[in-house]
């Protein structure tokens, strides 16, 4: 009789080294939940509000009640199509605990983030759907270990999540110094994004903006047209956040990038590899494995 042994089944070609991949399904889920978030953020530009100082108070709850879902959807849909198992779950519990450990050395004083660096390095390695979920459930940990729910919380999830989507996104063929020069970029870029669309969830609430040492109005206009809006928020942002937290950010995001990146991509990719995502083991006769016989008995 042959010998039966256990061996794995033909291991797809990565991208990435042991990257998770998103199929159609899980494409299209991040899409539309995308789609939403963004028109989350900027629907008082699109329609007629009046500034309140509840801002998002009464409405938050409702976001953070449909981001779940979503989340649901993406995880079931990558184990369905085989991108996510089990052993990718694990890991994205284990980066998401860390992250929420990271966050308090910094909590965003004075734009100190200590939470994005591993964030995209995840999303490079994991992909555009891991980066997605890490983004949501690291932010949500870590909210919770800092005492930092409030209506802003589920628009940081989402704001987070598309930076770890768009990490996994990146050009794949990029390695070496050249890659962590590209994340760097992309760790300064999506800093300043952060700091941008985290002032649209609430400066068209906020009453009466202005600064000292500029001449005019900076205030949402209920009713102006979408542009004159848009040029206010910029002044605004610009103004109020982007000289002091958003560039405390980039640089907190370039050192750390810098300094841990290569050995952090270095400890992820050879982790991913060991856990064989996406590899499921069957059970062949050895004589069908090109050739490869064993001595009947």
């Amino acid at each position: 009789m042959s010998d039966v042994r256990p061996v794995s089944a033909p291991v797809r070609a990565w991208d990435d080294a042991g990257a998770v991949r998103i199929g159609r399904r899980s494409a299209l889920v991040l899409a539309l939940a995308s789609l939403g978030g963004l028109l989350m953020f900027c629907w008082p530009l699109l329609v007629r509000v009046d500034p309140s100082s509840l801002q998002h108070g009464v409405d938050a709850p409702f976001v953070f009640l449909a981001i779940l879902p979503v989340l649901i959807v993406i995880v079931l849909a990558e184990l369905s199509e085989g991108g996510m198992d089990s052993k990718a779950l694990a890991m994205l519990g284990v980066l998401s605990a860390i992250n929420a450990a990271l966050r308090p050395l910094g909590a965003g004083t004075a734009g100190i983030e200590t939470v994005f660096f591993l964030l995209v390095l995840s999303g490079r390695v994991f992909g555009a759907g891991f980066g997605f979920v890490l983004g949501c459930t690291s932010l949500f940990a870590s909210a919770l270990l800092t005492a930092g729910v409030g209506p802003w919380l589920p628009f940081q999830m989402l704001a987070s999540a598309w930076i770890g989507m768009g990490a996994g996104l990146l050009p794949k063929r990029v390695t070496g110094r050249a890659e962590i020069a590209m994340l760097v970029g992309y760790g300064i870029v999506v800093s300043y994004a952060f700091g941008f669309v985290m002032n649209l969830w609430f400066w068209p609430f906020v009453t009466g903006a202005e600064v000292a040492y500029h001449e005019g109005a900076i205030s949402y206009v209920a009713g102006a047209p979408v542009l004159e809006n848009l040029h206010r928020f910029a002044v605004f942002t610009l103004l109020t956040s982007t000289a002091g937290w958003d560039t405390g950010r980039a640089i907190t995001n370039t050192l750390a990038i810098l300094v841990l990146g290569p050995a952090v991509l270095n400890t992820l990719r050879r982790a991913s590899r060991k856990a064989s995502y996406g590899v499921a083991g069957s059970f062949e006769d050895p004589g069908d494995l090109g050739g490869r016989t064993t001595a009947s008995r």
